[in-house]
């Protein structure tokens, strides 16, 4: 057994933990992680990683202390704390970044989790309702996690393959988003709804609503110069000439 003893820090969820599960040690709404070190950094230079969009969820799995956590269970607010975290804890709180061509250093350490209205959250269960302004109808629908991201690929991908002009994004996400329409629950309703019956300007205030109210870090930067930026999360983040 190694005797060395790494560093941890104790980094807070956007999300409180509040629509984790309680057996889910998430639930806690705080998430031990090590510093980084030259295993970590072998894991974001990792071109298999890379090619196959997995080198940040390999990064993450390796820093955190509880095996138990896992990084599909994350809603991506809580995702995204993490990965500023780790980006901290492995190359120091300063990130340049090069604006109208012009650097300039953001202190990512500022970084600040949005607040939340808790009222809204009932405890252990990713659901929540909206009434959609146009149509007046009311949806009930989850956050999306690494879990649903991932099966929205594969859909997303699936439907390529049958034609390469396919463009479903955004519907097939609301397909998996979506856990009721006006109380009817069952999928096949769900995904005729979307195709047919979703307006788009309900659409788009669903958008906003969720941008808007679900957990996240504020990844809006003020610049010296008074610009208002947002900061983008991958692996230049970590490696700016990766």
């Amino acid at each position: 057994m190694s005797d060395f003893k790494f560093p941890t820090e104790e980094v807070d969820l956007p999300s409180k933990g509040l629509i984790y599960s309680k057996d889910n040690p998430l639930s806690s709404g705080k998430v031990e992680m090590k510093y980084m070190t030259a295993k970590e950094e072998d894991i974001l230079s990792n071109q298999a990683y890379i090619q196959k969009g997995i080198v940040l969820d390999k990064l993450l799995k390796s820093l955190l202390i509880n095996k138990d956590v896992n990084i599909d269970d994350l809603i991506i607010g809580d995702k995204n704390a993490l990965l500023i975290a780790s980006r901290v804890l492995g190359y120091g709180k300063d990130y340049k970044i090069i604006v109208k061509d012009s650097e300039h250093t953001i202190d990512v350490s500022t970084l600040d989790n949005k607040p939340i209205d808790e009222s809204l959250y009932e405890a252990g269960k990713n659901e929540f309702s909206f009434t959609l302004p146009t149509s007046g109808t009311i949806i009930t629908y989850q956050l999306i996690t690494g879990r649903l991201e991932k099966a929205i690929e594969r859909e997303v991908a699936g439907l390529k393959k049958v034609n390469k002009e396919s463009s479903t994004g955004l519907s097939t996400r609301y397909k998996h988003m979506v856990l009721s329409v006006d109380g009817n629950e069952e999928k096949k309703y769900i995904r005729e709804w979307v195709d047919t019956a979703f307006l788009a300007r309900d659409s788009r205030a669903l958008r906003e609503h969720i941008k808007a109210s679900q957990p996240d870090v504020d990844l809006s930067y003020i610049l010296d110069d008074g610009e208002e930026v947002v900061i983008p999360i991958g692996l230049n983040f970590f490696w700016p000439d990766a």
